[in-house]
């Protein structure tokens, strides 16, 4: 654009032009072009106050991001309590500085009453999900049912909380996928919170045996598989159930306690190798699905039509 203006300068009869379009664009970007309410704001104005606001607002997040890093680890609170006093610190000082900088550029606010009606009736009719979900997310910092760290079932997610927005919760799997869920979500359906304050949590095996089998040795493998297991408590103590008899085998059921809810299926696949190790030992059969079929012998009633009797006497006479 410069080396565009230089070349035009050069020449008298483009001088003129490149004059009056650079007085055109200046004179557009200085001149005052909106008005709000006492006051009328060119362009470059408009440009300046969008800059001062962004930048308040990065700053803003700047300082929430300091005060959790360096003040609130330092008083050992937990952290879905530090993200909840970073993010109402945040918005405030997004509110308040925005306040100010608008009172500071000679904007009166009690003018924009018109935008602010209009705003609320577009955020009423055109962003009510966006609203709800900001006050979903108000809540959860407020009450924190959840909280991040905490393992939880959302629907037919399952995974980790990672971080609690003003909008979405972001949630990473056992896979380590990351999945952002609408805040929403966790106050209009049931949630599972494994670690709600208190993440002991009960695993259930559930184990089939052949008829035939000693019983009392297989309560005994039972108890013997999570003996030894790391993650599983010895308090409360594992227990073995006797749930019933079944088609084709005698039903039971190992419980035992673990403090990792989020641990649950490699500790149940590491309690069923244990067991089928077992009970091969002990020589316990794990049945497989049968079913009996009874066959009855007997004559078939079987009626002729007379046109079929004719014809079959028919053929018998020529032969």
């Amino acid at each position: 654009m410069g080396t565009t203006l230089y070349i035009t300068n050069l020449f008298p009869l483009t001088r003129s032009w490149s004059y009056a379009l650079t007085s055109g664009l200046t004179a557009s970007f200085l001149s005052p072009m909106v008005s709000v309410g006492k006051n009328r704001y060119s362009v470059t104005d408009l440009l300046l106050l969008s800059g001062l606001l962004l930048g308040w607002i990065v700053l803003s997040g700047v300082a929430a991001n300091f005060l959790k890093l360096r003040i609130l680890q330092v008083t050992r609170i937990g952290t879905g309590s530090q993200d909840a006093v970073a993010a109402i610190v945040k918005y405030l000082l997004i509110i308040l500085g925005t306040i100010a900088i608008l009172q500071v550029w000679g904007i009166d606010l009690t003018s924009l009453t018109i935008l602010f009606s209009a705003l609320g009736v577009g955020i009423g009719f055109g962003f009510q999900d966006i609203a709800k979900n900001f006050g979903s997310g108000l809540i959860l910092l407020f009450e924190r049912p959840i909280q991040v760290g905490d393992f939880v079932n959302v629907g037919n997610l399952e995974g980790t909380v990672v971080r609690i927005g003003a909008r979405s919760t972001v949630l990473r799997t056992l896979d380590r996928v990351s999945i952002i869920v609408p805040n929403s979500r966790f106050l209009e359906k049931e949630v599972i919170n494994w670690n709600y304050e208190n993440p002991l949590s009960r695993v259930r095996i559930p184990v089939g045996v052949a008829y035939g089998c000693d019983i009392s040795a297989v309560k005994t493998a039972l108890l013997k598989a999570p003996q030894g297991h790391p993650e599983v408590l010895a308090t409360p103590a594992p227990i073995v159930f006797f749930l019933g008899f079944g088609d084709s085998s005698l039903n039971f059921e190992l419980r035992v306690w673990i403090n990792e809810p989020m641990n649950q299926y490699r500790i149940k696949s590491d309690l069923f190798f244990r067991i089928e190790e077992l009970f091969r030992e002990h020589q316990i059969e794990i049945p497989f699905p049968q079913r009996d079929l009874h066959l009855r012998s007997g004559s078939l009633p079987l009626v002729l039509s007379p046109e079929l009797e004719s014809f079959l006497g028919k053929d018998s006479s020529l032969s």
